[in-house]
């Protein structure tokens, strides 16, 4: 970041957001972008209303003190000269008690104004949610107005109109000032006139309700009992509210909600002059004593905690997640720039208002503050977990949601919480500054420690990365015999039967596959999963927990190498992709196979991201992890509504970060990671080399585009920025019912998590269709064996007898049901088995009748021909899939589950083991 780019996010960054987020909130309820306009210009001024009426107050009090001093001062002017009058005139300030720089006083309200405006023009500018909008007379809202035509000469009137309320209003307010500041004023209306003629009329409508909203402030100004006429308007204004709220009953009870509740607040005023008058409310005189000390200590710690702490502990949990392979960029950029807005909300604009209340104001606003703190810290401490995997784009993949009871169980604490700070305040202010001190110090401690942990990981990162830039190549040979393993991360085995059905063209692209129906894999997760994938029989979480005096992390890597240097023993070309977790390293660490001769190794997983979609991303997650932060110090009940399924109030008209789905029919926005994913699949024709090559080649690749669930837009199920299924109707809500009897099973789709679970997995084997017809094409499909795997499965609910009892609850069986099709030498047809299988048969079919009885180069041990699924198998559950945390030499204790020979027959599943890092009934493992 330059020095421009931390001083724009520090002073116009806060701004700009608060304007997003308030917009966004109030769009969401009127869906109406020209109302939304008027409500943001009322936010806004209402916000800022005690600043400019401080600044105003300055200005005024500037204006009397240089009428009190004029005469003196223009008599030394015209008396002395030279050095002897600046000392004189330095004399004369001092002795009344004044400095030259309070001039600067009287240009107090225009220091406000600019990064207000700056604000509000790169905002409305630019926000594509005007565009093609009418509103009354206006066109176009992101275009200028044009509402008068005068022959060929257009003339945009809102511009001229804004700057003739801007005139009545300087006229107003100027009434006895100086020349000078009239000359200010009026030139400020003149140059926004000119600056503004040409733009969005959203943005000029804007800023005409500004100064119609100064207008009517400066009239209150001059006019007797101000107080008591605003009172009257409130009231009637909130009368309105609450007849428009009315008229949504049965409609909308969000907007029955927001329109009676502003409506009753906007009564209180009126409440509490009638009140007073019948003198049934008492106003005490008492002095105010402010701790400016206590004020900012709770401001560093809002700092701290929303803006770096939050965010660095994200990024701490997976540093490596949040790098892409084609252009690295520092994650910790992320933790910079939401560091730099809340230093600019809390410790610039949050100063500022401080800063310019009167005693009573900032007395306030200090309870206000410590209340914030308390709050903050016990939400993001104790509430708000439990919530599922978190994203790199900030989203949670099972989404948000609270119970009643959770948010009563919040804000019932929280407001026991404010009862004793409150008390806490008013008695022991010194007591409470401590405590925050050292709040402060802790906070800044483990951000200091987050950030020294995430940046070592990625500095070790930056230093292989060097070496791992290569573009991948695919070499098959037209003559000899080749092998490709594909890991399909987390493809769901249930999906096969519906999707043929879907697309029967897919049965003649996959020609010679064979779909194993009653497949497992050994746990839940990659870790679990994976290794038995790769290294087969010898590598189930069982035997990995048996040979327990060995790091994990050195038996998966064992795993990953075993097919390879079988293959490159036996001379063939050896290919390996993206191997996952290798090293234990979310970005694979491929010198694992620096001692294998002639294996070449590569990542291309983010590969092929388009550097535009790419350099968008960046720019909101910037955006969004202060949102985070922001969001994980609210109480419960404001949560969601901030998140927003992962938006965070964002209006941003091309989101490259997540998708925002909104049901099950429509979503807006690209998904970084599926993209990342899906890029390579769509390339894989053209990292493909076709070679004359005798000796065959062995390809072993891992791709996760069937991992990050997402809406697509049917029927070629693509990746769009705007998707809109719903002209398929209820035929996304019946999957399995539409797609005839698909083994008499029916597969549910009644909510947008499991349609996009099954259209990322459609979208994978549309892409892989390509491929084979590519290869088919070049003649290197007949001789070229081909394993579509998957480590794992999904639990979606969406099969009904997959759905086991377990515990008060149940468990969907489907996560341990994974993926497995296979396609030999010659094969023809498309073919369905029921034999029993596991993900741990790969390397065994891979090998079969190409390496005369395979053996583990590792252990010395034969791979598995089946014959162990004779007996029980056992599976791992278990949620600690971040080899972060498991990867010692046992996976950590979980819970152990049996299954044999039919998966679709809930008596053949057992629970052998909970809280146990064996199941039970093996003891030896056996």
């Amino acid at each position: 970041m330059s020095f421009g780019s931390v001083l724009y996010t520090i002073l116009i960054g806060p701004i700009k957001l608060f304007f997003e987020i308030v917009y966004s909130c109030v769009y969401s309820i009127t869906a109406n972008p020209g109302i939304s306009i008027v409500f943001l210009s009322l936010a806004i001024n209402l916000l800022v209303l005690p600043l400019y009426m401080r600044a105003d107050a300055m200005q005024e009090e500037e204006k009397d003190i240089q009428n009190r001093l004029s005469r003196g001062v223009s008599h030394i002017r015209k008396t002395f000269k030279g050095d002897e009058r600046m000392m004189i005139l330095q004399t004369y300030y001092r002795q009344n008690h004044y400095k030259p720089t309070y001039v600067l006083r009287g240009a107090a309200p225009l220091f406000l104004e600019i990064p207000f405006f700056i604000a509000a023009y790169s905002f409305l500018s630019n926000l594509s949610i005007l565009e093609g909008v009418s509103f009354g007379p206006i066109a176009d809202l992101s275009r200028p107005d044009g509402l008068l035509s005068l022959g060929a000469l257009t003339v945009n009137l809102l511009p001229i109109l804004m700057t003739l309320v801007n005139f009545v209003s300087s006229a107003i307010f100027t009434k006895g000032y100086p020349l000078k500041t009239k000359i200010q004023l009026y030139g400020m209306a003149v140059f926004f006139l000119i600056f503004l003629y040409g733009s969005p009329s959203g943005l000029v409508f804007y800023w005409t309700l500004n100064n119609l909203f100064s207008l009517v402030k400066t009239v209150f100004y001059k006019i007797k009992h101000p107080k008591e006429v605003l009172t009257v308007i409130a009231s009637v204004a909130g009368i309105a509210a609450i007849a428009v709220g009315v008229r949504y009953i049965g409609i909308s009870i969000v907007r029955v909600i927001f329109f009676t509740g502003a409506g009753v607040l906007l009564q209180l005023p009126a409440a509490g002059m009638i009140l007073g008058k019948k003198g049934l409310l008492r106003h005490t005189e008492r002095k105010y004593e402010p701790a400016p000390r206590l004020f900012i200590l709770c401001m560093m710690l809002m700092m701290l905690l929303a803006g770096v702490m939050i965010p660095a502990s994200v990024v701490r949990s997976s540093p490596l997640e949040f790098v892409s392979v084609n252009s690295f960029y520092h994650p910790l950029w992320y933790v910079m720039s939401a560091g730099c807005l809340a230093f600019g909300t809390f410790m610039v604009w949050c100063d500022v208002f401080y800063g310019l209340a009167k005693d009573k104001g900032r007395v306030m606003m200090e309870g206000a503050a410590c209340c914030l703190c308390v709050f903050s810290i016990i939400d993001c401490m104790f509430f708000g977990r439990g919530l599922g995997t978190l994203s790199t784009a900030l989203m949670f993949e099972d989404g948000m949601s609270y119970t009643p009871l959770q948010q009563g169980i919040n804000a019932l604490i929280l407001a026991v919480a404010a009862v004793v700070v409150v008390l806490i305040y008013r008695k022991f202010k010194n007591v409470l500054a401590s405590v925050l001190l050292v709040g402060v110090i802790a906070t800044a401690c483990m951000s200091g420690l987050y950030l020294y942990q995430s940046g070592s990981e990625l500095a070790e990162y930056s230093e292989r990365a060097k070496s791992e830039e290569a573009m991948a190549e695919l070499p098959l040979s037209r003559t000899g015999k080749n092998v490709v393993v594909l890991m399909l991360d987390r493809a769901m085995g249930e999906y096969i039967p519906y999707i043929m059905e879907e697309k029967p063209e897919l049965m003649e692209a996959f020609s010679g596959f064979t779909y194993y129906s009653n497949t497992i894999s050994y746990g839940g997760n990659t870790n679990f999963g994976a290794p038995a994938l790769f290294g087969g029989y010898e590598y189930t979480p069982v035997e990995l927990n048996l040979r327990d005096s060995e790091p994990l992390v050195d038996k998966h890597d064992e795993a990953l190498k075993v097919m390879p240097r079988m293959f490159s023993e036996q001379g063939y070309d050896v290919t390996v992709c993206d191997p996952s977790y290798a090293g234990y390293q979310w970005i694979p660490d491929l010198s694992i196979y620096d001692d294998i001769p002639g294996v070449h190794a590569y990542i291309t997983d983010g590969a092929f991201v388009d550097e535009e979609l790419q350099a968008v991303f960046i720019t909101e997650s910037k955006r969004n992890f202060f949102c985070y932060g922001l969001m994980k110090t609210m109480p419960l009940v404001l949560q969601p509504t901030f998140y927003e399924r992962g938006n965070y109030r964002s209006l941003t008209p091309l989101d490259t970060r997540s998708q925002g789905v909104h049901d099950i029919y429509t979503a807006d926005g690209y998904d970084s990671k599926f993209m990342q994913a899906y890029a390579v699949l769509e390339n894989m024709s053209s990292m493909t080399k076709v070679t004359d090559d005798g000796r065959g080649s062995f390809i072993m690749m891992v791709n996760n585009t069937t991992h990050e669930p997402v809406l697509l837009q049917k029927e070629d199920y693509e990746m769009v920025a705007h998707v809109d299924n719903t002209e398929y109707g209820e035929e996304e809500r019946s999957a399995g019912e539409a797609f005839g009897d698909a083994g008499e099973r029916r597969l549910h789709m009644d909510d947008s998590v499991q349609a996009m679970e099954y259209h990322c997995n459609m979208a994978a084997y549309l892409k892989l269709a390509e491929w084979f017809r590519y290869l088919k094409e070049n003649g290197v499909y007949d001789n070229t064996r081909i394993i579509l795997v998957a480590d794992h499965g999904e639990g979606r609910d969406q099969m009904d007898d997959l759905i086991y009892p377990f515990g008060d609850g149940t468990m969907d069986l489907s996560a341990y049901f994974p993926l497995l099709m296979v396609k030999d030498y010659d094969a023809t047809g498309f073919h369905v088995s029921d034999e029993f299988m596991s993900n741990a048969d790969v390397a065994g079919i891979a090998t079969h009748d190409i390496i005369d009885r395979p053996v583990n180069p590792y252990t010395g041990k034969p791979i598995g021909t089946g014959m162990e699924k004779k007996e029980k198998q056992y599976i791992l559950r278990s949620d600690k899939w971040k080899v972060e945390e498991n990867n010692g030499n046992t996976f950590l204790p979980g819970v152990w589950l049996s299954v044999h020979d039919d998966i679709w027959d809930q008596d053949n599943w057992e629970v052998v083991g909970i809280d146990t890092t064996l199941p039970e009934v093996t003891g030896d493992g056996s």
